[in-house]
C-alpha cells in the first residue's frame, strides 16, 4: 500500500519522508479494526517521531501520524461486522493498562500511541483497536482528522485539569498552532474572554479575526505586565500553554491569585526560571495534561458533530507528504496540516 515513510531520524524531518507504494498491507488481529485512510493529519509529535525519540529505540523506515479518519473495511475477531463501512475518528492513545487508585491519570508508561509506538494513520490504511474508534458518520473527513487530537489534547487540558468555566479570562500561548487553536474554539465555545499571544503579527491578525478578544506579540521581552494590563490588572484565570521555555516566567506573572498554568508540552525547553514564591503566595494551580481518555473524546466529538470546526491551514495529496512535513516544520502554519488520501 501507499505509506508516507520516514526513512531514518534527523533534521530537516521533511527531507527523510518518502512516499512508498510497496509499504507492508495490514490485517487486523482480535479487537481490532483496519481503516482506509481518508484523510490524516500532522501534530508536533510527526516531527519528534522524525528528529527520534530518546529512550523509545525506534527503528526506521516507519509510518508516523496520529490523527486519522476514514472508512473500516476489516475486522479483527471479537469485533462486530457492524463496523464495516463506518467512518470512524481515530483517539491514538491506547491505554495499556488500568491505573492502581481511581481517578489517578496514567503516565506515559501506561500509553501506546499510534503513530509514536507503533506504525500510524499517514498512510492508505491504519489499524487500531475498536475501542480507540468513534463512528462520525457523514462529518467531512478532512475536518474530522485534522479535530481529534488537539481537540482532545485541548479538552483535557481546560475542562478536566483546569476545571475551565464560562466567563474565565484563558490567556492562550503561541496561537496557529493546533493545539493552541483548539484550546481556542473550546474557550470560545464556553464564553470566555481569551488573551492570546504569538511571535507573529500576522498570526494575531487571523487569531483577531476569528474572535479573539485581545493579543499580544512576543518580542521577546517579558509581556506580563501587558497580559496584565488587558485583564484589569488581575490577571489570566487560566494560561493554556504548549511552549514552555522562556515563556514559562512570564506565564507565572500573568496569572490571577489561584490561577491556574496547564501545560501538554514544552518545545522551547523543559527547564524554564520559575518564581517559587509568586506561586505559593498566590496560590498559583502548574498542572500537566496528556492527550484524553475515551470518555474525553467522546465529548470532543461531540463538539464536532454539534458544529464545532477545526481551523486549517492546508490540505496537501499524499504525493504531497513531504510538503506537509515541511509546511508544520517551518513553524508558518495557522491551524492543522492534513494529508488526503482519496
Amino acid at each position: 500500500m501507499k505509506a508516507a515513510t520516514i526513512t531514518s531520524e534527523g533534521t530537516p524531518v521533511a527531507g527523510n519522508v518518502l512516499i512508498v507504494n510497496d509499504w507492508d498491507n495490514i490485517t487486523p488481529s482480535a479487537g481490532e479494526v483496519v481503516v482506509k485512510t481518508e484523510a490524516s493529519a500532522l501534530n508536533h509529535l510527526d516531527l519528534w517521531v522524525g528528529i527520534g525519540m530518546p529512550g523509545l529505540g525506534l527503528t526506521y523506515p516507519r509510518v508516523s501520524g496520529s490523527d486519522g479518519c476514514g472508512i473500516v473495511t476489516a475486522v479483527g475477531e471479537h469485533v462486530d461486522e457492524s463496523w464495516l463501512g463506518k467512518r470512524v475518528l481515530l483517539n491514538a492513545a491506547i491505554r495499556q493498562s488500568e491505573p492502581i487508585l481511581p481517578n489517578v491519570p496514567p503516565t506515559p508508561e501506561d500509553i501506546r500511541m499510534i503513530g509514536e509506538h507503533d506504525n500510524g494513520t499517514n498512510a492508505e490504511y491504519f489499524s487500531a483497536p475498536v475501542q480507540n474508534v468513534l463512528d462520525v458518520g457523514e462529518i467531512d473527513p478532512v475536518e474530522a482528522a485534522a479535530f481529534g487530537l488537539a481537540h482532545l489534547t485541548a479538552w483535557r487540558m481546560l475542562i478536566t485539569r483546569a476545571k475551565l468555566h464560562a466567563g474565565q479570562t484563558v490567556l492562550i500561548t503561541g496561537i496557529g498552532g493546533g493545539a493552541a487553536l483548539a484550546a481556542f474554539n473550546i474557550c470560545k465555545h464556553f464564553g470566555c474572554h481569551t488573551i492570546v499571544t504569538s511571535r507573529h503579527q500576522w498570526k494575531l491578525d487571523k487569531a483577531s479575526e476569528l474572535g479573539a478578544n485581545e493579543t499580544v506579540l512576543d518580542t521577546g521581552e517579558d509581556w506580563s505586565r501587558e497580559v496584565r494590563g488587558l485583564s484589569g490588572k488581575r490577571g489570566v484565570d487560566v494560561c493554556v500553554d504548549s511552549v514552555g521555555g522562556a515563556l514559562h516566567f512570564p506565564i507565572i506573572k500573568s496569572l490571577a491569585r489561584g490561577g491556574t498554568l496547564v501545560t501538554c508540552g514544552c518545545t522551547a525547553g523543559p527547564s524554564p526560571t520559575t518564581d517559587l514564591a509568586r506561586i505559593f503566595w498566590n496560590q498559583l494551580n502548574i498542572v500537566g495534561s496528556t492527550m484524553g481518555d475515551m470518555n474525553e473524546f467522546r465529548s470532543v466529538v461531540a463538539l464536532l458533530k454539534n458544529g464545532m470546526k477545526p481551523i486549517i491551514d492546508s490540505v496537501h495529496d499524499a504525493s504531497e507528504a513531504q510538503c506537509a512535513f515541511a509546511r508544520l516544520e517551518s513553524g508558518e502554519q495557522f491551524g492543522k496540516v492534513v494529508i488526503r488520501w482519496e
